[in-house]
């Protein structure tokens, strides 16, 4: 079951905004379907994001992966542990798998919330 606290591109991404700071990260649905997981490339903090665009990449044995921003901003925490551990994505891909974290000045205006997102998926699979 995903969460319905939070916010989902059509990319997969997703962002729990707490305030004006979003937390983010991948889908169960993109975790499962890039399958083995063997690198993850995040920004810095400090760095900026821009709603639509790419932040970092995720490789897996199968293909290397932009990962999205839903939200513009600074980043000001990185999950640091993340990239030597990507098995916490297949585990916990809402919670302990978060990548970054981002003090917000907009959002993407395509952000979907648990309900529209799941039938994005059920929409995309045909």
């Amino acid at each position: 079951m995903r969460p319905n606290d939070r916010q989902y591109l059509k990319s997969h991404e997703w962002c729990k905004i707490d305030g004006d700071v979003a937390t983010i990260g991948i889908s169960d649905y993109a975790v499962e379907h890039l399958s083995d997981l063997v690198f993850l490339d995040l920004p810095a903090v400090g760095s900026t994001v821009s709603a639509g665009e790419p932040f970092g990449e995720i490789e897996s044995v199968k293909a290397v992966s932009d990962i999205y921003s839903p939200v513009s901003g600074e980043i000001v925490e990185v999950n640091e542990a993340l990239p030597d551990d990507l098995d916490t994505l297949k585990a916990d891909a809402f919670e302990a798998g978060w990548m970054i974290r981002v003090k917000v000045s907009s959002t993407a205006p395509d952000l979907m919330d648990g309900p529209g997102y799941d039938q994005h998926l059920a929409a995309e699979q045909g």
